[in-house]
């Protein structure tokens, strides 16, 4: 059941798992919900800052966990995450610039990618290898003309 705090922040539904696989696609999928409301929304761009400032919070916290000495995952997935956060700094900033909720894709492409892969089980086969197989290499959407393969199975 939802408590209180997270009704009061507006989610509309919060994982029943308690693993963080589970929660972390959960925050991500929330996360661009949010972005996608946001961008309909006609506030003069307060709700779309909003919720490309809490997207950004969201990527800290794993920029974050990448960084710590004692992260569990392989170095070639952190390296990986961190890189998928840079561009996601790039993407934020940028439109927390000019507020364009039509230049959102890439930043709603990453999530959407990322979420995917946590969702899956580590073990279980992918219906979809290039977008949720976690054993194989991602490849995240082209941003500035870059586009990275990204593996961030655990």
């Amino acid at each position: 059941m939802m408590n209180q705090g997270a009704k009061k922040a507006g989610y509309v539904s919060q994982p029943a798992a308690t693993d963080p696989r589970s929660t972390e696609a959960w925050a991500l999928s929330e996360a661009s919900r949010r972005l996608v409301v946001a961008a309909k929304t006609e506030d003069g761009g307060k709700s779309l800052r909003d919720a490309l400032i809490l997207n950004q919070r969201l990527w800290t916290i794993f920029q974050t966990a990448m960084a710590e000495p004692d992260c569990p995952l392989p170095r070639e997935i952190r390296d990986n995450v961190l890189a998928l956060s840079i561009m996601m700094d790039r993407q934020i900033l940028q439109r927390l610039g000019d507020l364009d909720g039509s230049k959102l894709q890439p930043i709603l492409d990453i999530n959407r990618c990322v979420a995917e892969g946590l969702a899956m089980k580590p073990d279980a086969p992918a219906a979809q290898p290039v977008q949720a197989n976690l054993a194989q290499p991602l490849a995240a959407p082209a941003v500035g003309g870059t586009r990275m393969a990204v593996n961030v199975s655990a």
